[in-house]
């Protein structure tokens, strides 16, 4: 991420409390990606990569041939296909690498999958993963081993582009807390331009694709972070440095005594079970000329969920470091924007706690105050998303006066059921908004679907003991929404529930396993078109 300051560990604020033996030290934050560029002519002596398109019965390898003066059949016995992603590396008669690339028919989010796979087989040549008879470092003769070139298409356009760089950017992620020292990376991939085309115009989509991409990628970073280092403070620590240098760009931390000040009793609930206190981080962007609504996002930023008493099983709780994945995607989300200078005005609301089990926990049956004065009546501690969402929506409401309002979370498992881990849910209060947010997630690579408001199952919200209930009954997706919908007071609005595409347990396109960053890019491009 060009200009920005790096992180390690840090000591985490435990309320006064000694340190709990010594935490580990983490990679560089934010994760440095592959720098992309466009130039004019192909070099001699960088390992150079063109693609494989699918022919009428097969992949077509004549131009690839043609490129690398190899016969076809040679690129048939290395089982050369035009799959999207699958990338083939052999030795050319120079003593360079010649690198293959599946297409398939070329479609620009088919280049998105060809830029990954390429950037994940380098990697691994690089290193000798999964290759007996490499060493690490063994990419060739060539000098440049950390550089790459790829031949671009005459047809290339801004999505193209746009597309194989993000593919290329994220593909080669890689975040592991290890005593060894860093592996080799691929560093810069050149694309060579056709012939006669407008180098400088052609860098346009590059430069915005690689934000996009550094969005995504420190949004992986905060989520695969281990939670004995990412406590609330240090999460909304590392975001206000990171804000820091960035031009219009403001970060302010709120400390429990302040939140207790002002009433946020969500948030403090749901923090009160741990020793280390939570936070309310608020990223205003506030560029001169500013045009459209007001855009105000708010994300979960849970660093660490045991359910608190309402105690999770002990099965899959090591992933709920990643449950701070919204506040995550908010805070790469912001700092896209503003590096792009994007003429809108934005706020982003990151409310962080830790869900803990101790003498000091939230029960169910507690009746809590939020801002603003609305109370909530507590089913399960393990809801705890919504509770510290609807404090941080009412302050923005009340104090921000957005003209739109975008929530995101890992909030039900519901969600994850119904639409699986590649699809985040989608809850809009009207139509246009929806299709605002599903447009911007077509754009740039992921993949949203509208999910009903049921007003049949609202006045299940309704309180008996508090104003509100924390855990309807119903179909928990939508009762979730339904819930933090009372917290909106008719502010256009969406609620975007990442449960499901927030983590991946094996590596697909341009994801890899563990935190994915998604919505980061979703949320960025919403407020370039709103702009």
């Amino acid at each position: 991420m060009p200009g920005a300051s790096v992180f390690r560990s840090a000591p985490s604020s435990r309320g006064g409390q000694p340190a709990r033996g010594v935490e580990p030290e983490l990679p560089v934050v934010p994760t440095a990606l592959v720098e992309v560029d466009v130039v004019q002519r192909w070099r001699d002596g960088v390992p150079g990569a063109t693609a494989v398109f699918d022919g009428e019965s097969g992949p077509d390898l004549a131009a690839a041939a043609e490129r690398f003066s190899v016969d076809a059949e040679v690129l048939t016995a290395l089982g050369a296909s035009a799959s999207a992603g699958d990338a083939k590396a052999f030795p050319l008669r120079s003593g360079d690498i010649g690198w293959l690339v599946g297409v398939g028919s070329g479609e620009p989010a088919q280049w998105r999958a060809a830029g990954a796979g390429l950037a994940r087989a380098v990697r691994e040549k690089l290193t000798g993963a999964g290759d007996a008879d490499s060493e690490p470092g063994d990419l060739g003769d060539a000098s440049d081993a950390d550089y790459l070139q790829v031949r671009l298409p005459d047809d290339a356009g801004d999505e193209l582009i746009g597309e194989l760089t993000l593919g290329l950017a994220l593909g080669g992620y890689r975040f592991k807390v290890t005593g060894e020292p860093a592996p080799a990376r691929l560093r810069k991939v050149l694309l060579v331009a056709p012939e006669g085309a407008d180098v400088a115009a052609l860098r346009e989509p590059v430069r915005r694709a690689r934000e996009l991409a550094a969005a995504t990628a420190l949004a992986r970073d905060l989520a695969n972070a281990p939670s004995n280092v990412k406590d609330p403070a240090w999460l909304t620590g590392v975001a206000a440095e990171l804000a820091g240098p960035v031009a219009n760009l403001t970060a302010t931390v709120r400390d429990e005594k302040w939140l207790a000040d002002n009433g946020f009793g969500g948030i403090l609930a749901v923090g009160g079970g741990s020793s280390r206190p939570p936070r309310l981080l608020q990223l205003d962007y506030r560029p001169q000329d500013a045009t459209g609504p007001h855009l105000v996002l708010v994300g979960k930023g849970i660093t660490f969920d045991t359910g608190g008493i309402s105690l999770k099983p002990a099965e899959g709780m090591h992933l709920m470091r990643t449950d701070m994945s919204g506040g995550a995607a908010v805070i790469g989300a912001l700092l896209a924007i503003a590096r792009l200078g994007l003429p809108v005005k934005v706020t982003g609301l990151v409310p962080a706690a830790e869900n803990h089990v101790s003498g000091t926990a939230y029960r169910p049956g507690d009746v809590v105050r939020h801002y603003g004065g609305k109370t909530t009546e507590v089913g399960n501690t393990d809801a705890e998303g919504r509770m510290v969402l609807a404090d941080a929506m009412a302050y923005a409401v009340d104090k921000l006066q957005p003209d739109v309002l975008v929530d995101v979370a890992t909030l039900t498992g519901a969600m994850k059921v119904a639409l699986g881990l590649r699809t985040g849910g989608l809850f809009a209060t009207d139509d246009e908004l929806a299709e605002q947010i599903t447009g911007a997630g077509e754009r740039v690579g992921e993949t949203w679907w509208r999910m009903p408001l049921l007003e049949d199952h609202a006045a299940a919200v309704e309180g008996a003991l508090a104003d509100v209930k924390q855990t309807p009954a119903g179909p928990g997706g939508v009762t979730a929404a339904l819930f933090l919908r009372e917290f909106t007071e008719g502010v256009r609005w969406a609620h975007l529930d990442i449960a499901g595409p927030a983590r991946a347990d094996k590596d697909y396109a341009e994801v890899t396993v563990g935190g994915t960053g998604f919505a980061a890019r979703t949320l960025a491009e919403l407020a370039a078109r709103l702009a």
